[in-house]
């Protein structure tokens, strides 16, 4: 049984390496993790500038905007880093190549999962420190509400990515522009940068079913009132749970159907 579980982890770390090596061969997509999330740093830093200044509601909570664009990012890179390790292996009509080797459809979700983390860290770390001389406001002043609050949306961004990933699976490669697009869906919903009270009643009952949406009230409740709301965050991983075992079920039943159809030797551009 051990020989068998050192198996299975030497394989998800041989196929993390590949991502890695993927990675650090091309600068252009390592420049990518790091402009998106600290150009939006930088453009919403300098409108809560602006709204510290001209606003009574900022002004309680400097970082209120700062924090919301770093949280969102964290579940937009999750769901995007797990989506595009996928379509590399998809572009590169790999699919084939790899499950004729001892790898299980598990490991290799493994190695997605931690490539994507990978994937957020660099891209949010810079962003965060760069806030700091910018605007001297640190992200990590939250302390450990902000590991949970990070944890909540890097799994509710796995737990798309998987779903997303499986609809390509079954519906092919027109499905792909889904990565890119589906996750902006829930920013309205969510409620990043304003109370959920802001929403019409009908609406606010669909926000709650959001792991997301008590992410983002229980930051604004930590900048406001120095309470952490362990109630949203205990509620937001129940949903987490069910969202990711949902994410997960699509993935697998798209790929035991692409296996059975012969599909995994024609996916591709």
């Amino acid at each position: 049984m051990s020989r068998e579980i050192r198996s299975s982890a030497g394989r998800v770390w041989a196929m993390l390496l590949r991502y890695l090596y993927l990675l650090r061969s091309s600068w252009p997509r390592t420049l990518e993790l790091l402009y998106w999330p600290t150009l939006q740093m930088l453009i919403w830093g300098f409108m809560s500038q602006f709204l510290y200044v001209n606003s009574s509601y900022v002004f309680r909570a400097f970082g209120v905007l700062l924090a919301a664009v770093m949280l969102w990012d964290v579940l937009f890179r999750g769901q995007l880093g797990l989506s595009m390790s996928f379509l590399e292996e998809m572009w590169a009509r790999n699919l084939g190549h790899l499950f004729v080797t001892p790898l299980r459809p598990y490991e290799w979700v493994a190695s997605l999962l931690s490539m994507s983390m990978i994937r957020v860290l660099l891209g949010m770390m810079p962003a965060a420190l760069l806030a700091i001389p910018l605007y001297h406001y640190s992200i990590f002043s939250m302390g450990l509400p902000l590991v949970a609050f990070f944890a909540v949306l890097l799994i509710l961004g796995w737990a798309l990515g998987l779903a997303i990933c499986g609809l390509i699976l079954r519906q092919g490669m027109g499905a792909e522009g889904l990565a890119w697009t589906v996750v902006f869906t829930l920013s309205p919903i969510s409620c990043v940068y304003y109370p959920v009270s802001t929403l019409p009643g009908w609406l606010q009952h669909v926000a709650w079913t959001l792991p997301s949406t008590y992410v983002f009230e229980g930051m604004r409740a930590v900048l406001f009132t120095g309470i952490f709301r362990t109630d949203y965050l205990f509620t937001a991983l129940a949903l987490d749970v069910v969202y990711i075992g949902l994410g997960a079920a699509v993935f697998f039943i798209a790929f035991n159907n692409a296996r059975r159809r012969g599909a995994l030797l024609q996916m591709g551009e």
